[in-house]
């Protein structure tokens, strides 16, 4: 049961369901881009507005375009719904070198997400956006949460989240409250996919990178 329960939104569920038939058995979502209005928006706190089967497919589809996209993050409003859940899902690289703190982050939705900073330590690398797609820039970000989110059967968590876990979790809350990375990165650093990896993909360090590109971080 969700805090604040409230009636099926029989509107909002057939418009869903209607959504997971064209996904077809792939089960691919169409991932809003940037300038879509509904990225923009605040969005409405998840109290029980679908039926348990339609949340259940919705979350299992976005997990599932997440994945094939591939990315380590889906926001709802991704997905052109105004709801507040994400999903996200990263592991453990071969490269024990990774300045980015990366650690195991077993599949989450997270609903209702919300976090606080721990400390005041920040930390600045590259980051990229599926509603942004083929460029990436440098955001700073808190390298310690307090995040709590509630699960798929309404169970609230709370969690110490460090390193690049936190940034995920950060990434993807941002976007319910109608925020993307670029908004706070550093426009100088943006960078397509392909540029990253040929120049700056071994520099993206909170010093290196930062002097070369003319900016402090």
């Amino acid at each position: 049961m969700f805090p604040g329960h409230s009636k099926i939104d029989a509107n909002l569920n057939t418009a869903i369901d209607a959504m997971l038939k064209e996904a077809g058995k792939e089960q691919l979502l169409g991932i809003v881009e940037a300038g879509d209005p509904v990225l923009r928006q605040q969005s409405m706190a998840y109290t029980g507005q679908l039926g348990r089967r339609t949340f259940h497919r919705l979350v299992e589809a976005m997990r599932v375009t997440m994945l094939d996209a591939p990315g380590v993050g889906l926001a709802a409003p991704q997905v052109g719904i105004p709801l507040t859940l994400a999903v996200v899902e990263d592991h453990v690289r071969d490269d024990e070198t990774d300045p980015r703190e990366i650690a195991e982050f077993p599949f989450h939705a997270i609903i209702n997400p919300r976090y606080e900073p721990i400390g005041t330590q920040t930390r600045s690398f590259y980051e990229g956006c599926l509603s942004v797609d083929g460029f990436q820039a440098v955001r700073r970000r808190w390298l310690d949460i307090d995040a709590t989110w509630l699960d798929e059967s309404g169970n609230e968590h709370h969690e110490k989240l460090h390193g690049w876990p936190a940034r995920i979790f950060q990434h993807e809350t941002d976007h319910l409250h109608g925020e993307l990375y670029i908004d706070k990165a550093e426009i100088r650093s943006l960078s397509t996919g392909e540029n990253l990896d040929e120049y700056w993909a071994f520099e993206a360090t909170p010093n290196t990178a930062a002097k070369e590109l003319g900016f402090e971080l």
